[in-house]
């Protein structure tokens, strides 16, 4: 089962919360986090959070958890970022601002996708040091990939697990593009 842990400070008291892929929910397929209690699955008293602010869910065919922005007048700030619209993966450490209420993925589990320790694949996502991703020697034929919106590299299809391995941001909207085999000859 696909899971997500958040953590949080409200009212006095720290709270976590999982979830899960497969929860039950009153919007199907999504987790909605705000104040009212008819629309919302987790609930906030902060008052600068909306009635109705956000919700995670997970894409199966990315296998990551995402947030998606429902407040246009009241954006959430996710990694340092505003989501004025659209969605966002979200990986372990993310960060959350629902109006002034700071929220943090403290884990994330995602069984299928990897048997490497989540400990090393952190630790890669978040050294400084950026490694591009090691073709193998033999590949000789022209192979394709996706670029990242953001820092513009080109990672093969075979290491997007976890976004791009150069910054960590999300590819669900990145384009193909063509890796040379020979960076040297242009």
């Amino acid at each position: 089962m696909n899971e997500l842990t958040l953590a949080w400070h409200d009212a006095g008291q720290n709270k976590t919360q999982k979830i899960s892929d497969q929860q039950p929910s009153k919007n199907p397929g999504s987790v909605r986090i705000g104040r009212d209690s008819v629309r919302c699955d987790i609930l906030m008293s902060d008052l600068t959070v909306s009635g109705l602010h956000v919700e995670i869910f997970f894409n199966e065919q990315q296998k990551c958890f995402y947030i998606r922005n429902l407040r246009p007048s009241n954006p959430p700030i996710i990694d340092g970022q505003q989501l004025l619209n659209g969605e966002v993966a979200l990986s372990q450490g993310s960060t959350i601002y629902l109006g002034q209420l700071q929220l943090t993925v403290t884990t994330v589990v995602i069984p299928s996708i990897s048997s490497v320790p989540p400990t090393i694949l952190t630790h890669q996502l978040a050294s400084s040091v950026t490694q591009p991703p090691q073709l193998p020697a033999a590949q000789t034929q022209k192979s394709y990939g996706l670029m990242c919106a953001k820092c513009h590299q080109i990672s093969p299809y075979e290491q997007l697990d976890f976004g791009c391995p150069w910054c960590g941001t999300s590819l669900a909207a990145a384009v193909s593009a063509l890796i040379n085999p020979h960076p040297n000859s242009q």
